[in-house]
């Protein structure tokens, strides 16, 4: 447990730019990125039904977005997340992480993403994580 924690804490520490899919305008879609934002971080909202989130522009998918991002964080139910598998491979440079928020995992999706080079972190809230580690 001492280096999950270790590793989580290394995660956060070195990551500046957060991918944001299923950000939404309210609940934890939207709480979450922006606790994040507010803590430094610069959000990059994923979602195709929406333009703008507060100030910011939404990117219909990640592979749209024209600069590099270090994370990209999921908020789609599991069945969801194996569609943005290709998506994610084809951004140039791929993300270091892909962190799947709490009550989401996809074994087949994080094998996928971690054969490419890629860190995924399963099932885990980004903003109870960040509070206990980086805070």
């Amino acid at each position: 447990m001492a280096n999950e924690r270790e590793k989580l804490r290394e995660i956060l520490e070195s990551t500046k730019s957060i991918a944001v899919i299923g950000m939404k305008r309210s609940g934890a879609a939207y709480s979450v990125p922006k606790y994040m934002e507010r803590s430094g971080y610069e959000i990059v909202p994923v979602n195709p039904t929406l333009d703008r989130i507060d100030d910011l522009e939404v990117y219909d998918s990640v592979d749209q977005i024209d600069r590099p991002v270090d994370m990209v964080n999921v908020f789609r139910r599991s069945q969801f997340v194996g569609d943005h598998v290709d998506e994610i491979l084809a951004m140039d440079p791929p993300p270091k992480t892909v962190w799947l928020q709490l009550g989401i995992r996809n074994d087949e999706a994080a094998r996928r993403l971690e054969e490419a080079g890629i860190a995924v972190v399963q099932d885990r809230c980004l903003k109870i994580d960040h509070v206990s580690l980086v805070g």
